[in-house]
């Protein structure tokens, strides 16, 4: 295990870089559902929404040069759908799926045209999906359920931006903000969706509740299936991969698993917030357990501020992730300003706090001399070809503004350890 430490400015509170590296025996658990085939049935399905659009894959070769790697391609999901985040990849697949096995439709027959027809009110009545979220699956949700006439509700955990809250009730949704974190809202909405006979519609899955997450994470294949049509033959040699509950990094890594079996699976890291790194802790424990994070769970990658790991995604990631990377919120800022202010040739990616954590990490890894041993011990190097996704636009303007314009939480990395 690697330990670097950062001191954010004016504080005397000590954070730290963190990594874990977990060595894989066997073949692994099936990834197959999560694989280029049926990714492209799922992408089949987005295409037949009239706002589709492919986002555009930005390869950064600017940026490449500067940190000395071969390249460095960034999926800019703040054009998906106009919802300025790839939540929607997952809501719209699940509601859509939802609806499908209620009328026996089957995959195959799932469209846009066919969820908005008159026979589908008609057979099933007006259902209310419900919901917890930081922001952006919340909104997906909403924007799915408005555009096929059924119903909304969505949950926020405290300390959510009210300007994520009023973009959500935009779309129809009633939506509130409560008084506990992530996880107790998940419970929440559990407890709500109960009684009041909702579908919850929720991103993360536990024992006894995985069909609906399960869906939700198939239908963040898109992206992979459309980043992986775009590199054009260009394998990646290295995925890094941010995570909260772990759907879209379980879903991703999946894709590239069933992709690029055995060896020729790209060197896969996965990046949390040092305040809700769940994932690093059980990748840590190795003893079987799942890790919970519990508080506040105190960080500006909100998207990112999860405390349990969602069952299905870790299944995935003990299998197939190679490290574990536990990092404070200066690491995630930096990526925000490396991508807002990019280096000259390349194109400006606008990346949220979250969106911009996975790239936060690989500059800090690659720029930062005190890093030197973990990057040896991931393999970066001139030949390296580093595949991220900002999952983000700036869906929290004044935050953004803050960290990018107003420079906080600087860049203040320090020293490291061999653990």
């Amino acid at each position: 295990m690697f330990e670097t430490c950062s001191k954010k400015e004016n504080t005397a509170l000590e954070r730290r870089i963190k990594a874990v590296r977990r060595p894989h025996e066997g073949t692994g658990c099936s990834v197959r559902r999560f694989g280029p085939e049926h990714a492209g049935k799922v992408q089949a399905f987005h295409q037949s929404f009239p706002e589709y659009r492919e986002t555009p894959l930005r390869s950064l070769g600017g940026l490449a040069r500067e940190l000395g790697v071969s390249g460095i391609y960034v999926k800019d999901e703040s054009l998906r759908f106009g919802l300025n985040a790839f939540k929607v990849l997952g809501g719209s697949y699940c509601i859509g799926s939802y609806i499908a096995d209620r009328l026996g439709m089957g995959q195959d027959a799932l469209s846009y045209e066919a969820l908005v027809s008159g026979s589908v009110r008609k057979k099933l009545g007006e259902l209310t999906f419900a919901t917890a979220t930081d922001g952006n699956h919340g909104r997906g949700i909403a924007w799915t359920a408005q555009r096929l006439g059924q119903k909304s509700v969505v949950y926020m955990p405290k300390g959510s931006a009210p300007e994520r809250l009023e973009r959500i009730r935009a779309l129809g949704a009633d939506a509130a903000v409560t008084d506990m974190n992530y996880d107790d809202t998940v419970r929440y909405v559990k407890d709500m969706s109960d009684q009041n006979g909702w579908i919850m519609a929720q991103d993360t899955a536990w024992e006894g509740y995985e069909k609906i997450p399960g869906w939700i994470m198939e239908g963040y294949t898109t992206m992979a299936y459309e980043a992986w049509r775009q590199l054009e033959g260009k394998k990646p040699t290295h995925l890094f991969l941010q995570a909260g509950v772990g759907a879209m990094a379980g879903a991703v890594a999946g894709f590239f698993a069933d992709l690029f079996p055995g060896q020729e699976r790209p060197v896969i890291t996965i990046v949390e917030p040092d305040r809700a790194d769940c994932f690093y802790r059980t990748a840590l424990a190795d003893d079987g357990a799942l890790h919970a994070v519990t508080g506040d769970l105190d960080t500006i990658m909100a998207g990112l501020a999860c405390g349990e790991p969602c069952t299905i995604a870790w299944e995935i990631l003990r299998d197939y992730a190679d490290f574990f990377v536990s990092m404070p919120d200066e690491v995630a800022a930096k990526g925000m300003r490396v991508l807002g202010h990019p280096v000259e040739g390349d194109e400006r990616i606008i990346s949220g706090e979250s969106g911009a954590a996975a790239v936060g990490f690989v500059a800090e890894a690659l720029l930062n001399p005190e890093l030197e041993p973990l990057k040896r011990e991931l393999g970066l190097g001139a030949d390296s070809r580093i595949l991220c996704i900002s999952t983000e636009g700036d869906t929290d303007q004044e935050n953004y503004r803050r960290i990018v314009w107003d420079g906080w939480y600087p860049s203040a990395a320090c020293g490291v350890k061999t653990m």
